[in-house]
């Protein structure tokens, strides 16, 4: 495994892989600090153009947006009070008040550097961890990979936003998406109506870039205030700033830990994690500190966690196949469309991908903390620009880049389609996270749920036969059982107070 990662690091070196990298973090910042954007939606729009790409400089594009766009919010929150992204919402209840009393560079700078160092903690837990992970991996059988990708498939959907039953419907029919096209063990065609378009299934980019771009983009012109423009002052962040953010040191690191734990377990994500480190750093800190009120350590806390998420998110992708959270899902869906597997196989026999992929993670927060900070002024003056001028070039993206997957109008009207199906979806408050990842752990769990039953004398009992494979069913079963218990709770408690 070391000489693969040393071997990926060699991958790193060539100038297209650190020029789409460093690219990768500026474009992230960018869909960061625009509100309503984020990491998630700069994967989906730059999706298309990087799978053309050779694997590492396009891996290091994709998963330096995810970095740069994890950090871009923290620039709006703190100067508008609006969180650029949903990561950074706990960010500005210090971020913003430290903006208002005139530390609103000190406030982006700290922002910046936790960010990055957080992603570099992150990053080492990703490299110690996901190797490890993969090796117990190893010795997985189809029964085991099945019973996987269900407590992914349900974790992601206990934990996404809206209720269980909502979540659970939107991963069902990620599933049911995965069953179309060619049927890989009778090479019959399923739900393909006699279309030879739907022989290969749905395109994930172009329902991906349905789901989330094309929906987003709906939102934001419904929304108003297309030609409003923000009223900002200039801010310009300076290097002293990372000074400021490691005297605070065992918050930094613990802040991190945390992120990084949190971005491990499938469906939990950088939210969870920011407020989370945000409540425990305020709850160790001094009473001098004035948390909520221009706090420095409540900025540490949060953007450190959020950061260090990211690389948390890619131990169970890289080292499993099954994604942290919705982007790391489509970066999965990127490896696969590059012709990689994540899971034990690639650690074992592609171990120079595996230590480029960690390479170009490093350099995406190395890059963040070297360039992010100089480009501040940059990014405000983009946080300028009315909605009326951004919309239409982010919808030309979206047609352009699904168009030249394969040169095919169908993928056009499938974009559409899932750009309409997300637009209900978010009216009815139904996740759209599940679908995605209902569609990559599709396969994974048919196939494997069929490999079983085919070896088994035992039928259904095979799942109950072997250890690993039994003990993630009754992880399954907790996982529903809790957040049923959890839903009853709610409802009595909110009848009590009725009453």
């Amino acid at each position: 495994m070391l000489n693969g990662v040393l071997s990926g690091f060699d991958l790193l070196l060539e100038p297209l892989a650190l020029g789409l990298t460093l690219l990768g973090v500026l474009f992230g910042l960018l869909v960061g600090v625009l509100p309503g954007l984020g990491p998630l939606m700069g994967i989906v729009l730059f999706l298309p153009y990087a799978i053309t790409l050779p694997p590492i400089p396009a891996m290091g594009f994709l998963i330096a947006i995810f970095v740069g766009g994890s950090c871009g919010g923290s620039i709006s929150a703190i100067l508008l009070r609006i969180p650029g992204t949903p990561l950074a919402a706990a960010t500005l209840l210090d971020g913003y008040p430290m903006a208002r009393k005139g530390r609103a560079a000190d406030a982006i700078g700290i922002a910046i550097s936790a960010s990055a160092i957080g992603g570099l903690l992150g990053g080492i837990v990703l490299v110690f961890f996901s190797p490890l992970l993969a090796q117990f991996a190893s010795g997985f059988a189809p029964p085991e990979y099945a019973a996987l990708a269900v407590t992914g498939l349900i974790a992601i959907a206990v934990i996404s936003e809206g209720s269980l039953l909502k979540g659970l419907l939107a991963g069902v029919l990620g599933l049911l998406i995965a069953t179309i096209g060619t049927d890989e063990f009778t090479t019959g065609y399923r739900f393909t109506f006699g279309s030879h378009n739907m022989l290969n299934g749905f395109h994930i980019v172009a329902v991906v870039v349905g789901l989330f771009a094309i929906s987003e983009m709906y939102f934001q012109m419904v929304g108003g205030g297309l030609l409003r423009k923000p009223s900002i002052p200039m801010a310009k962040a300076s290097y002293s700033s990372i000074g400021l953010t490691l005297r605070h040191k065992m918050n930094l690191f613990r802040s991190s830990m945390l992120g990084a734990g949190f971005g491990a377990l499938p469906g939990a994500g950088g939210v969870i994690s920011s407020f989370t480190a945000y409540a425990v750093a305020k709850s160790l800190a001094r009473p001098d500190e004035r948390y909520g009120e221009g706090a420095e350590g409540g900025v540490v806390a949060t953007e450190s966690a959020n950061n260090a998420t990211v690389g948390g998110s890619l131990v169970p992708s890289l080292a499993l196949g099954i994604p942290g959270d919705a982007s790391a899902a489509v970066l999965i869906g990127a490896l696969l469309i590059l012709g990689f597997f994540p899971g034990p196989t690639l650690f074992e026999q592609q171990p120079e991908i595996v230590g480029g992929i960690f390479a170009v993670y490093l350099a995406s927060n190395v890059f963040l903390l070297v360039v992010g900070i100089l480009t501040v002024p940059l990014f405000v003056f983009v946080l300028r620009l009315r909605k009326v001028h951004l919309v239409p070039l982010i919808l030309l993206l979206c047609v352009v880049g699904t168009y030249a997957l394969q040169a095919s109008v169908f993928d056009l009207w499938v974009m559409l389609g899932f750009g309409l199906l997300g637009i209900l979806f978010r009216m009815s408050q139904i996740p759209l996270a599940p679908i995605v990842i209902g569609i990559i752990l599709g396969p994974l769990l048919e196939n494997n749920l069929r490999r079983s039953l085919l070896i088994s004398d035992n039928g259904y009992g095979i799942f109950l036969d072997r250890p690993v494979s039994s003990v993630l069913i009754a992880i399954n079963v907790v996982l529903v059982a809790g957040a049923l218990f959890s839903i009853v709770r709610h409802h009595v408690r909110q009848k009590r107070q009725s009453q």
